[in-house]
Order: C-alpha cells, then sequence, then structure tokens
C-alpha cells in the first residue's frame, strides 16, 4: 500500500490537491502496479517561513 506525502505551501484549492490526488494515485497504479484503493496520497501543508534551502529560507 503506497502511503505518498505532498509536503507543500498552504493556498491550493481542494479542487487542485483532488486532481493531483488523482494524478499520483494513476502513476502509482501504473508504474507500482497497486491497486487504486490502496493508494494513499497525503498533503502536509506548512507555511513559507517553514522551509529552508542551503540554510536559507526560501
Amino acid at each position: 500500500m503506497p502511503l505518498i506525502k505532498i509536503s507543500m505551501y498552504p493556498g491550493r484549492s481542494t479542487e487542485q490537491k483532488s486532481e493531483f490526488a488523482r494524478a499520483v494515485t494513476k502513476a502509482a497504479t501504473e508504474i507500482l502496479g497497486a491497486k487504486d484503493r490502496h493508494v494513499i496520497v497525503v498533503f502536509e501543508e506548512n507555511p513559507s517561513e517553514n522551509w529552508f534551502q542551503a540554510g536559507k529560507p526560501l
């Protein structure tokens, strides 16, 4: 059972997240051979002030 976590900034609509979850689920079924009912997609929304790269805020 694939558990796919997506980290991103807040602000996407439920519709956007649903569409993306469907696309990720489709990819998991095609590439990994998973059944769609076994694919779990979790969105973790973290504010931009919590994101750093090379020790610097994004």
